[in-house]
């Protein structure tokens, strides 16, 4: 009996086997488009599980699941098609859904919408294109890839990065555009000093979005017009860069892991840096006196020969290698060179070999997953870069969290959060007072060798340097030693910042759901800065801005921004043909800051004890800031779709602010955009979209915190120490009014022969008026300027992207995309009898203004007296006469125009492209070379002149030279101008005018390069789903630029003082490699 059962218990098992064997089994297929062509990465999912997978490069998949299971297959632009699994090979061909025919893009306030239902011009970009390369900052990324958007990069370590839309619309006020990650408004401001913004003296601590991480961006969808932010209200003037992170998504083999690694090498590109003359080294008088002889410098009682190193110039003596001369560094006890001469030559080391090799290493790892009840994501990304100074560096460690889940059929809550963390140490100093660059590229020594400078500074930690002021006098004339000025006097800084939203969202009826999102946005930062003990003492420092040797500052900032909104969605088939779709609802902000400077005064009580209860003096009174904004919102949206081909669009949004009076603190901000797809109603195979669309809207720029109210400033102590307190100079005025911009656009969106040709065209004209502008008054009333409206900034342009594939077959692709762009800015107005508002003076005489009649931003300074189109000569000095004042237009710093030509080529899984940036016109004025020439570093300050001898010998050596133009009766000027003594020379500063140093901005770039391959999962089995190698690189070429030895593009920081260069660090091209891998 025991025998017949276990026969039977042994029958039923291998039945039991065989039939599971029989219910489960693996399904292999290609995913195709309609052509034929290969789909990768179509989501796959096992209906009614997480069992899920994606098609590879080639559109393979692989899958196990039991017979009958009902596979949902998906892919954006693509109908989701559900196919029933009833044998273990299945191919799907994926249709084109004509309802989503260009996809969909993220709008205003996070909402997805189809494209082709826009009445307002968009462009999106694909995550993978902002990733290629490990960045401190992507949005640098973005130059040259959207047409209408002006990316200005920096060079500094972390540095800011200016981005504008469609020009710059406001005077005074902001005109960065608005970042948003997932729904999430990001603050992209800078805490810059107004020292640094205007070139004096300060760090570039750069952009908060630049907290981003690249990796975690599953695409960027710009919104260039007001039609397209409107929603947005009173933040909405400068168009928005709306940022999707990835979400989850099902997966074969349970979670989906993702490591990525890359890192990237930088080399300096030498036509950013200085190229200096060899003939000639340190000092101002030529020859005559060319060397110190009133020192006994080897104690052998009689004097030597010395170097003037209290001169930060190299208009000094002819270099010979047959003298022998007591240079700076003997007069160093601890040098090997003490009280030695040596050979009077170029340096063999020069400031070329002060650049350290920067390295960015970048290591992510990412988890998701996801069925039809909802999907998660979790990620960490480390990214360490070291920068092109010695002691400098950031860290980023970032993890972000997306999830939602269907908690009913009809409730449904979703979670994002971003926690970053950033220290940065060692940010370069910026503009003309603290800064090396400024010292390598216009006070500089040629004859002075970096690797000696490095070799004493090593060796004793103390400020050695080659501008010391005399033999017996150590102490800095002018500029410390490189090396002491990085490893002593650094500064470093700390950002930790969240952001993140959760939202409810309840389905009411088929056609009706409510939605209830709280976002955030917050950090605290920390910034120190330290000028270390036996500091050269002239650049000016801490609260009070006093020239100090030593001394700390400690700038402490928390800003927190919270977004509370309330939506009623709809979404509702009228008739067959006619559908109403749009948005009903609250949005209330509430953003507060805080923040406290505090620093030394005098100096440091105990030698390089930075702290600020270590203060010499009396600690300045720090200076504290509290801010508080509110704006409630209410907004409108409503699109009428008739047979998907004709779209109407309209929105209202109506503000109340706190910044402005309570009379005039509420405003209603409208649009109204028609989109038409007449292309549906062509039977045209060649064509495959048409659209024309048409859209006006008038949105805001709120007034800045703080400009309804006078406010009280604190000057300088009185008597002991006492502080007082008086009314600030510039008066608030209570009845200011939000800035407000106007705005038309009309579009073209065209697709050709299945998409192998196609375009978008845009035509704009904006204009901002009631510009909140501070202008002058009279000073009976104890002010000398209100802030008021007044004002009218228009642009107008035009907008192309075109994108070509002119082959295209089953292994090889073809893919050519253009942007370009071009915008004409005019400053129409500013107040009654005011024709020029002065937005920022700098070091060198220049400024950037608001002129009517001109462009925003233009350049002025000083020029030239021409007679008949020659420049007049003085005909007693022999040099050119120039205007008595520095108020001539020299050019505005908008370019002319803008474009990127983007080729992609692609053969199986190999691909290849390479980005070219071009921007035509735009000016900067260099401060380098302004002074640089006065000083004789650059190499066109020497060389022979009509009589073949070198120019900077004396006119009785037969040297001086003629300068071309006419006395001011009209004949050619023949006094020939002496040029062997620097401080009476006619280079730079000493003899020149602005004007021959506002240079074109025009430059051609190889922005980036990209080579990748991705294998096949079919190499791996199943266990990884892709593996991708990539090289790449950025800013490896400058094709043609025209201002020498510097990047056209590096500047100071973002923000509206634009076109002013003064010690930039040159431009880093870098060479990345790429993996990553797909579990």
């Amino acid at each position: 009996m025991k025998s017949k059962f276990n026969g039977l218990l042994t029958f039923l098992v291998i039945m039991l086997g065989q039939f599971i064997f029989a219910q489960v089994t693996t399904v292999s297929g290609t995913v195709t488009d309609q052509n034929g062509q290969p789909l990768p990465s179509v989501s796959i999912l096992e209906k009614g599980s997480t069992n899920g997978t994606e098609s590879d490069f080639d559109g393979n998949f692989r899958i196990s699941v039991k017979q009958g299971t009902t596979l949902i297959f998906s892919y954006i632009s693509m109908k989701t098609q559900e196919v029933v699994v009833n044998s273990s090979t299945l191919n799907v061909k994926m249709l084109e859904d004509v309802t989503t025919l260009e996809g969909v893009v993220v709008t205003a306030l996070g909402i997805s919408r189809e494209k082709k239902s826009l009445g307002y011009g968009t462009q999106k970009i694909e995550g993978e294109e902002v990733n290629k390369l490990p960045s401190t900052n992507f949005v640098n990324s973005l130059s040259g890839k959207v047409s209408g958007l002006q990316v200005k990069t920096n060079n500094n370590l972390g540095g800011s990065t200016n981005v504008v839309i469609r020009g710059y619309k406001s005077i005074n006020g902001n005109n960065q555009a608005l970042f948003v990650i997932d729904g999430v408004p990001l603050d992209n401001s800078n805490t810059n000093s107004a020292n640094q913004l205007t070139g004096r003296i300060g760090y570039d601590y750069g952009n908060a979005a630049a907290d981003i991480n690249p990796n975690d961006i599953e695409s960027v969808n710009v919104l260039k017009g007001a039609a397209a932010t409107a929603l947005y209200g009173s933040r909405a003037a400068n168009g928005a860069i709306m940022i999707t992170t990835k979400k989850g998504k099902g997966n074969k083999n349970g979670l989906g892991i993702t490591f990525n690694s890359s890192v990237s090498v930088g080399s300096v590109d030498k036509s950013t840096f200085a190229t200096y003359q060899n003939e000639y080294g340190q000092g101002y008088f030529g020859s005559a006196p060319a060397f110190r002889t009133n020192y006994d410098i080897d104690g052998d009682g009689i004097n030597d020969t010395s170097v003037r190193t209290n001169d930060d110039a190299s208009y000094g003596p002819a270099f010979d290698s047959n003298l022998q001369v007591f240079q700076w560094s003997s007069f160093v006890p601890e040098s090997p060179n003490y009280q030695k001469a040596t050979t009077w030559q170029k340096a063999k080391n020069g400031p070329l070999e002060f650049f350290n090799t920067p390295i960015t290493r970048s290591n992510s790892i990412s988890i998701n997953n996801g069925n039809d009840k909802g999907s998660f994501t979790l990620s960490y990304t480390n990214l360490s870069a070291t920068g092109l100074l010695p002691n400098s560096k950031q860290d980023k460690n970032t993890f972000i969290g997306n999830a939602n889940y269907k908690l009913s059929d009809k409730l449904t809550a979703s979670f994002f959060g971003n926690y970053i963390n950033t220290k940065t140490l060692g940010r370069n100093g910026t503009g003309y007072n603290g800064n090396i660059m400024s010292n390598f590229r216009q006070w500089w020594a040629t004859n002075v060798d970096l690797k000696e400078l490095r070799d004493i500074y090593f060796s004793t930690r103390k400020n050695y340097t080659w501008n010391a002021n005399r033999p017996n006098d150590l102490r800095p004339a002018y500029w410390n030693n490189p090396y002491f000025e990085r490893y002593e006097s650094f500064q470093n800084d700390t950002r930790n910042r969240f952001v993140g939203n959760t939202s409810l969202n309840y389905k009411l009826t088929e056609w009706l759901d409510v939605t209830g999102r709280v976002s955030i946005d917050t950090y605290a930062e920390i910034q120190e800065e330290r000028l270390a003990n036996g500091s050269y003492g002239g650049n000016p420092f801490g609260i009070a801005q006093s020239n100090e040797s030593s001394g700390y500052q400690k700038f402490n900032r928390n800003y927190s921004e919270f977004n509370y909104d309330l939506m009623l969605n709809f979404n509702k088939d009228i008739t067959e043909k006619l559908n109403l779709k749009g948005i009903a609802g609250i949005n209330i902000r509430r953003q507060k800051i805080n923040s406290i400077l505090a620093s030394t005064s005098g100096g440091l009580y105990v030698p390089n004890l930075f702290a600020i209860t270590n203060s010499y003096n009396k600690v300045e009174t720090p200076i504290e800031t509290e801010v508080n904004i509110g704006v409630n919102g209410y907004y409108l949206s409503a699109s009428l779709g008739y047979d998907s081909f004709l779209f109407l669009d309209a929105t209202i949004r109506r503000d109340v602010s706190s910044t402005l009076p309570k009379e005039n603190n509420e405003y209603y901000y409208p649009s109204v955009s028609s989109s038409f797809v007449f292309s549906n109603l062509m039977d045209a195979k060649w064509l495959s979209l048409g659209k024309l669309r048409l859209g006006y809207a008038e949105v805001g720029n709120d007034a800045p915190f703080a400009r309804i109210i006078d406010t009280y400033a604190k000057p300088s102590p009185f008597g002991e120490g006492n502080n007082i307190y008086s009314v600030n100079s510039t008066k608030y005025n209570p009845d200011l009014e939000s800035e407000r911009t106007k705005s038309w656009e009309l579009g073209l969106e065209m697709q050709f022969l299945q998409k192998r040709i196609s375009f978008d065209l845009s035509l704009y004209k904006t204009n901002t008026l009631n510009q909140i502008v501070d202008i002058p008054v009279s000073e009976a009333a104890g002010n000398t300027r209100v802030f008021t409206n007044v004002g009218n900034i228009e642009n107008r342009g035009i907008e192309a992207t075109v994108n070509l594939i002119p082959i295209k077959n089953e292994n090889f692709t073809w893919n050519i995309t253009t942007n370009w762009s071009k915008n004409v800015n005019e400053v129409k107005e500013l107040a009654p009898g005011i024709s020029n508002y002065q937005l920022g003076n700098f070091q060198g005489g220049v400024s950037v203004n608001a002129a009517v009649g001109q462009p925003y931003g233009m350049i002025q300074g000083s020029d030239y007296v021409y007679l008949n189109g020659q420049r007049i000569v003085d005909d007693t000095t022999g040099k050119y006469v120039i205007t008595s004042t520095n108020d001539k237009n020299l050019g505005s710093f908008i370019p002319d125009w803008n474009g990127g030509i983007n080729n992609l080529f692609t053969y199986k899984n190999l691909s290849f492209s390479f980005l070219i940036d071009v921007q035509k016109g735009g000016k900067v004025f260099s401060l380098d070379r302004w002074y640089g020439e006065g000083t004789g570093l650059y190499n066109n300050t020497v060389g022979t002149n009509d009589l073949g001898n070198p120019i900077r010998n004396t006119i009785a050596d037969g040297g001086g030279i003629i300068l071309p133009g006419v006395f001011a009766d009209g004949t050619p000027n023949n006094i020939r101008l002496d040029t062997s003594n620097g401080l009476d020379g006619s280079f730079g500063y000493l003899g020149s005018a602005n004007s021959d140093y506002v240079y074109d901005a025009s430059y051609v770039k190889l922005r980036e390069v990209t080579l990748g391959y991705s294998f096949n999962k079919k190499f791996f089995g199943d266990k990884i789903q892709e593996l991708y190698l990539g090289l790449s690189g950025s800013n490896l070429w400058i094709i043609d630029k025209n201002l020498p030895d510097a990047d056209p593009e590096a500047g100071l920081s973002a923000g509206n003082l634009q076109g002013y260069q003064s010690g930039p660090l040159p431009t880093t091209k870098r060479v990345a490699l790429n993996l990553r891998v797909k579990f």
